[in-house]
């Protein structure tokens, strides 16, 4: 939980590095959140709001954190946008973003914190 609330504290940090638990541990809560609103707008229309605020909220912190996993496996933020080809852009983002950091400094800063933030 703590990883989820640093990037949220980082609303829209596009500089520097996050690293591979920082990334995923933020996606996994993303995710489940947005599924059990997204299952609670089905039952009662309320939750559609607030999943689309919800949604539209993180979207700028989602973003921000992709582009700094990016940074930190030395690869240009503009990356995500391989995201938008069909088929396989998502799948080669996943493989980008799954990569292991570079261990030293590179052109976006020193190597992210491993542990997770107080």
């Amino acid at each position: 939980m703590n990883w989820y609330l640093a990037v949220l504290k980082q609303y829209a940090e596009f500089s520097g590095r996050a690293s591979r638990p920082e990334f995923w541990m933020f996606f996994l809560f993303h995710f489940i959140i947005l599924i059990v609103l997204m299952i609670l707008s089905q039952r009662m229309s309320f939750f559609a709001i607030i999943y689309l605020i919800y949604a539209l909220g993180t979207l700028i912190p989602y973003i921000a954190v992709c582009i700094r996993r990016l940074h930190d496996t030395d690869k240009s933020g503009w990356f995500l946008l391989i995201g938008l080809i069909p088929l396989v852009g998502g799948i080669i983002l996943l493989v980008l973003l799954a990569l292991p950091g570079t261990s030293d400094s590179n052109r976006f800063g020193g190597p992210p914190a491993a542990q997770p933030p107080a």
